[in-house]
């Protein structure tokens, strides 16, 4: 063994670190070696989750109509933009009907008046409580449908929280919700019109691909009653000259 040098049993083992210094190094890095990803851009990334993009979206950048499958596609799931638009009304919603609650709560007269008779304004607290619930729970409705794609279903959700919130006085509040609720009911009721005529099943589609085709549409029975007609009467039957003259 070389002179001056002990024999130390703890040579070549890491020092032990404390709790502290452990915490720090299990929390992950902050990196600043790029851009800031904008917020709406990372909300889309962590509730969203795009998929590919929706049939609708492929046929418009091809410049194509819409094929029977992709309409069903369409019909039967609501696309990004769509589903965006819940889920950031949700929460809104929800805060919304908290606030409204509590203002009409606040402003609600007396129970009597000054000379002790009832208040007819007066409303029992218990009647906004029950409100603000039905307004929470169309609040998670409108978050839950707009998490499944539920197009037409959100669409009346929201109407009726909009219709709702109109009815208590507070139009700023409502009209945003009615509007979105009418868009997402008119895109629904748009894409079920043309799957119906893309299936042959609108009254006027038969028509319009008779047209198309360049061939004549057949045409329709005529449905006008119209009575037999018995056939005439035959003539007996001539006799001959001699049975005429012994009769």
């Amino acid at each position: 063994m070389p002179s001056g040098r002990h024999f130390d049993d703890s040579e070549g083992v890491p020092p032990q670190l404390s709790l502290w210094q452990r915490l720090l190094t299990a929390l992950p890095r902050l990196r600043h070696d790029g851009p800031k990803t904008p917020l709406v851009e990372r909300f889309k990334e962590a509730v969203v989750k795009p998929v590919e993009p929706s049939a609708a979206a492929k046929a418009k950048k091809a410049d194509r109509p819409m094929s029977v499958e992709e309409l069903e596609e369409a019909v039967r799931s609501a696309d990004d933009k769509e589903r965006l638009t819940g889920l950031l009304l949700a929460p809104v919603a929800a805060a919304i009907a908290i606030f409204i609650i509590n203002l009409l709560i606040d402003s609600d007269p007396a129970a009597r008046l000054k000379d002790g008779a009832l208040n007819p304004r007066h409303v029992s607290p218990s009647t906004y409580h029950e409100l603000s619930l039905v307004l929470l729970v169309m609040s998670v409705l409108m978050l839950g449908l707009a998490f499944y794609r539920k197009r037409l279903f959100l669409g009346i959700v929201m109407a009726l929280y909009g219709l709702a919130v109109f009815n208590l006085h507070y139009w700023g509040f409502g009209i945003p919700y009615i509007l979105a609720g009418a868009w997402l009911l008119v895109r629904a009721y748009r894409l079920q019109r043309d799957l119906k005529e893309a299936r042959g099943e609108a009254p006027g589609s038969r028509s319009r691909q008779a047209r198309g085709s360049g061939t004549s549409p057949r045409p329709r029975p005529n449905k006008r009653y119209t009575p037999p007609v018995s056939p005439p009467k035959k003539s007996p039957p001539s006799k001959p000259e001699n049975e005429k003259r012994a009769g």
